[in-house]
């Protein structure tokens, strides 16, 4: 078992973005003077969105990649995974502040969250998969 160096370096960078996501919220609710909720503001509703579902996937799928990886999965499959998380996690942001039914919300929103949902499935699966000892 090694440790998960490149599952490491993704988690830093998506790290920034989440810093990023945080700020925006902050920002929005002085604006807007929300203490709790969003004040009515769609824009402030839309950043409180993005940075919770951010937080709702990003830490598990990141956990399985990790576990993944320190179990001996190649490198090549552990980058496609941790590329395609932070490829999902900054489409959907950009989504979250598109109306609905545009070509941008359809990329950034549904495409975002799709990503992320085959990723959720791919990992429990493979982990599932290699833990069972079908592989040999």
């Amino acid at each position: 078992m090694h440790p998960p160096s490149i599952t490491s370096a993704y988690l830093a960078t998506l790290a920034l973005l989440y810093t990023v996501l945080a700020v925006q919220v902050g920002r929005l609710r002085q604006r807007d003077r929300a203490v709790f909720g969003d004040n009515g503001s769609l824009e402030l509703r839309s950043a409180i969105r993005a940075h919770a579902n951010f937080i709702e996937y990003v830490p598990i799928i990141t956990l399985m990649v990790a576990m993944l990886e320190m179990s001996g999965l190649a490198a090549m499959w552990v980058h496609l995974l941790m590329g395609a998380l932070l490829v999902s996690r900054l489409l959907h942001p950009l989504g979250m502040y598109a109306a609905p039914n545009t070509l941008q919300f359809r990329i950034g929103r549904v495409g975002g969250i799709t990503i992320t949902l085959v990723l959720l499935l791919a990992c429990a699966l493979t982990i599932l998969w290699r833990s069972s000892g079908m592989t040999g």
